[in-house]
């Protein structure tokens, strides 16, 4: 066997040694003044911390594949025999949409309401950020909560954590989740997770159940004022509640409208237009038509669903309140309700010879006594039957006057 010796260019070496020489050249007259080691002592200790406090609390933080995975909640929907919906079942009442069903006017509402600069920051508004840092520092001690500045990116940061608590290390958490989301997803992408998660009041989780729940409409049938009170919702749902609170939420969406126009979403004669109209809400529960539907039949319907696919979402992709079931029963709408009328009308004949019966429940006449009427526990049977309040009664008879409720009740 012939072995060639192998013909390898002579390369020179590098001279590590004076290179090594030239560097601390450089280096040394510099290291030798105090200023410039205390810099870069302390660029290296922020640095580290930087590095420790970012590791410590984006461990257990949702990974890039779970956030392109990420489906919300959906509700579990029944249908009768002939196809028509009699039921839904929801911890949150949603309708999923994708962003481009979202009307433009729904959109420019809630970017001027929560965050203009949506479309231009990293996920985290630097000015809005130190402002609240600086509320929060000179707040420390007292009670209530501080504004906290965040973008639309941090509250579905917050709203995928499920975390509400009010300290440090969930504003440090939701911030760096904010960057994963933001270099993982589109603004796109990001905006349609906001509009189908944020919670609106009425138990309704995003735009087009809120757009139900107030209006009864789709949201591509809202108008300029109905888009902009809806936008006025995600800060505090409860603030602004149309009954309770309308002076409040009119102030509200009057902000909201003066943004989109400062944006250039709307001219200043469809703001001043916009701002002269009544919210014109409809009340809590009158768009549910099929809510007393199915009664007994409909529950043991959830029961058989939770003992087949489970009730929450890690249950698996089909349970009964993550999954967004279609389900056909064998009720038949029709005569349900001819048959809970029918016994309606009986038990009414029944028990109208009997004389009145207290029910055993009060209202504080002297606490906003309208609104605990309406919650009470007690149904009326029929459309056109109100609650009413019973101020007086004789020894064993009727009720002498049954006072008129206000309008709606």
């Amino acid at each position: 066997m012939k072995f060639e010796r192998l013909n390898v260019p002579e390369w020179p070496l590098p001279d590590l040694v004076a290179f090594n020489g030239k560097v601390h050249g450089i280096v040394d007259p510099w290291w030798q003044r105090r200023w410039v080691r205390r810099i870069t002592w302390g660029a290296t200790g922020l640095f580290t911390l930087v590095a420790a406090v970012w590791i410590y609390f984006a461990s257990g933080l949702p990974s890039s594949q779970t956030l392109l995975a990420y489906q919300p909640p959906l509700p579990t929907n029944v249908r009768g025999y002939d196809g028509s919906l009699v039921q839904t079942f929801a911890r949150e009442r949603r309708v999923e949409l994708s962003y481009d069903e979202f009307p433009p006017l729904v959109v420019h509402a809630f970017i001027s309401a929560e965050d203009k600069s949506f479309f231009t920051h990293s996920g985290i508004d630097v000015p809005g950020a130190l402002k609240a840092v600086f509320n929060y520092t000179i707040h420390v001690g007292r009670p209530g909560r501080v504004p906290g500045g965040s973008t639309i990116t941090q509250q579905v940061a917050k709203y995928l954590l499920k975390d509400s608590s009010y300290n440090v290390g969930r504003k440090i958490r939701e911030a760096i989740l904010a960057f994963r989301l933001e270099s993982t997803l589109s603004k796109q992408q990001i905006l349609e997770i906001y509009l189908n998660s944020i919670f609106l009041g009425r138990n309704a989780y995003g735009i087009q159940a809120a757009s139900r729940a107030y209006f009864d409409k789709d949201i591509n049938e809202l108008t300029l004022p109905e888009a902009a009170y809806l936008a006025v919702l995600p800060r505090a749902p409860a603030n602004y509640d149309p009954e309770r609170a309308t002076q409040k939420a009119l102030a509200r969406r009057t902000y909201v409208l003066g943004e989109m126009y400062k944006n250039g979403y709307i001219t200043e004669a469809q703001e001043r237009a916009a701002e002269t109209t009544s919210l014109g809400t409809i009340r809590y529960g009158s768009n549910e038509k099929f809510h007393q539907q199915g009664g007994y039949f409909m529950e043991e319907v959830r029961r058989e669903l939770i003992k087949r696919f489970g009730a929450e979402a890690k249950d698996g992709p089909n349970s009964l309140y993550g999954g967004g079931l279609w389900v056909r029963s064998s009720m038949d709408p029709v005569m349900q309700d001819a048959a809970a009328q029918a016994l309606r009308d009986g038990l009414t004949r029944f028990d109208g010879g009997r004389g009145w019966s207290d029910l055993g429940m009060k209202v504080d006449l002297g606490k906003n006594w309208a609104a605990r009427l309406d919650m009470t526990p007690v149904g009326t049977g029929y459309p056109d039957w109100r609650k009413a309040v019973v101020l007086a009664k004789g020894d064993g008879r009727r009720p002498s006057a049954f006072p008129t409720a206000r309008p709606g009740f």
